[in-house]
């Protein structure tokens, strides 16, 4: 029999047999026996990112009684309850926005880990008869707001608006969160009737001067990363409004930590983890394809590139040695796969790992055969295992998870695998997955970008109808990347601020301030 993890209870199954060597537990004993003494200090409230002296706290949300402390026990049990009999509350009509109007539709801002869970399972799961619309705003591009912000001009007063930081502080989440209130006040809806935010204890957002103006406020917690959040109120109260089952998406979750509590023989995220070390063969520079054979799951690849790049992908490990470990993610839907890359997964470079995601129930009802006394979905499984046989052909890694269907609670289960695989993988390679340094490099780059943005308009509004180059405006500035300047003063040109630029060549370009 192929070598195969699988769960009589709930139909979990992780099929090995792709991989073109089988897993050498025997060989790994000591590691993978460590990965779980660490796993399980982890749960115990060990201080396990040690870069930011904290906690790892996670897996508590769906099983609050593993929690260290009786207080943060309560609190996420009280934390859940206040946001699902919120939900409910709205979706009833009990709890109405501006002008006393029922909330339609919830509109999300927020980027990173408060984005990218909530889209992947409100797309993956469907709403409710009373359920509201989901809406995001995900980034800080005027043209992609103003889309979400039109669709929604009619229906602003049944608008809820839910905004995400942890910090506070989060750039793209308060240019959304600005752009947002100002529209609003354009047409003269109350923003604050309608506007509930998630964040930390005592951040600039939930000290802000207006915080008590708002709706309805919930807490993140600081043990909690924003790329395992889906499962606190960052994920749950625009689900629960949707109409998701997140008692059963918590569920889901929770019994998949319990099978990965287990020894290596009956744990898949442990046996998970092993693949992709042993593929990797223990260093970065390989990549993961997540292939999912379902449309509703399209978007678990995205999901997972944050959860899987972000907590891997590090320079140095815990010992300050440079490792620069890490673990790509791509993926697409099948078998629109097949059309688009696997061509190169089977024939190409041997530094992909395939991780197909099947689904065992079609969709509600009876298929009709459609041809070859099959339904599309059986050649939707046909494609799946053919591609899988290929790539064995050819000499490449694959494995596949395989769940009964698409429901909150294999949802729950499927986010638990990874990011339980995440966690066992971090500490075969003994890096820390739980804080993201690198990701501040370009924020701060961004911020020294705007400063010198500021400045050359500022110059450039001194001297009104006078033109510069990118050099000679560089040369005032005493700034050295004329062309990174260049690329600055093209797009304030291209915006309707009074700044205009003349002439066809890059270095004899005018930039000027139309007076």
């Amino acid at each position: 029999m192929r070598e195969m993890f699988f769960d009589a209870a709930s139909g979990l199954t992780l099929d090995l047999g792709g991989m073109v060597q089988p897993l050498d537990a025997a060989a790994n004993a000591d590691m993978l026996a460590a990965a779980l003494r660490d796993m399980q200090a982890l749960e115990a409230g060990a201080i396990a990112n040690p870069d930011e002296e904290r906690m790892v706290g996670h897996y508590w949300l769906r099983a609050p009684e593993l929690a260290p402390d009786a207080a943060i026990t309560a609190e996420i049990r009280r934390t859940a309850a206040d946001v699902l009999d919120f939900a409910a509350a709205v979706r009833r009509g009990d709890i109405t926005g501006a002008g006393g109007r029922a909330f339609r539709n919830a509109l999300v801002i927020g980027i990173g880990g408060s984005s990218l869970g909530p889209v992947f399972v409100s797309r993956a799961l469907p709403q409710a008869a009373d359920g509201l619309r989901l809406y995001f705003i995900d980034n800080t591009d005027p043209d992609g707001m103003d889309a979400v912000l039109g669709s929604l001009a009619d229906e602003l007063a049944e608008t809820m608006v839910i905004v995400i930081s942890k910090s506070g502080g989060t750039i793209e989440t308060q240019n959304g969160l600005i752009e947002t209130r100002e529209f609003f006040a354009a047409r003269q809806v109350d923003f604050y009737a309608n506007a509930v935010r998630i964040t930390q204890k005592n951040s600039a957002f939930d000290t802000a001067p207006d915080a008590g103006r708002w709706l309805a406020a919930f807490p993140m917690w600081d043990w909690v990363g924003g790329r395992t959040s889906v499962l606190s109120a960052v994920g749950l109260l625009p689900l629960a409004l949707q109409g998701v089952d997140c008692r059963a998406l918590l569920a889901g979750a929770a019994d998949c930590d319990a099978l990965t509590r287990r020894e290596y023989a009956a744990n898949p995220a442990l046996q998970l983890a092993l693949a992709w070390y042993q593929a990797a063969g223990g260093v970065g520079g390989t990549t993961m394809a997540v292939l999912p054979y379902k449309d509703r799951l399209e978007l678990f690849s995205k999901y997972l590139q944050q959860l899987v790049m972000e907590s891997l992908g590090k320079e140095f490990d815990l010992t300050g040695r440079r490792v620069q470990q890490g673990l790509a993610v791509l993926g697409n839907k099948g078998s629109s796969d097949q059309h688009s890359y696997v061509q190169q997964l089977v024939a190409g470079p041997d530094n992909v790992l395939v991780v197909f995601i099947e689904v065992l129930r079609d969709r509600a009802g009876a298929s009709p055969i459609v041809r070859e006394e099959s339904t599309s979905g059986d050649y939707l499984q046909a494609f799946l295992w053919g591609t899988a046989g290929a790539l064995a052909d050819h000499g490449k890694n694959s494995l596949c998870i395989t769940v009964p269907e698409v429901s909150a609670y294999y949802i729950g289960m499927l986010i638990a695998l990874f990011e339980r695989a995440v966690g066992f993988y971090a500490s075969f390679v003994g890096i820390n997955a739980y804080h993201q340094p690198a990701v501040e490099f370009g924020k701060r780059a961004a911020g020294e970008l705007i400063a010198l943005k500021n400045r050359a308009v500022a110059l450039l509004r001194e001297h009104p109808g006078q033109g510069y180059t990118a050099a000679g405006l560089a040369d005032a500035l005493g700034y050295a990347d004329t062309g990174r300047l260049w690329h600055i003063l093209r797009h304030l040109a291209a915006n309707d601020n009074g700044i205009a630029c003349r002439g066809d060549r890059p270095d004899e370009m005018l930039f000027e301030f139309l007076a």
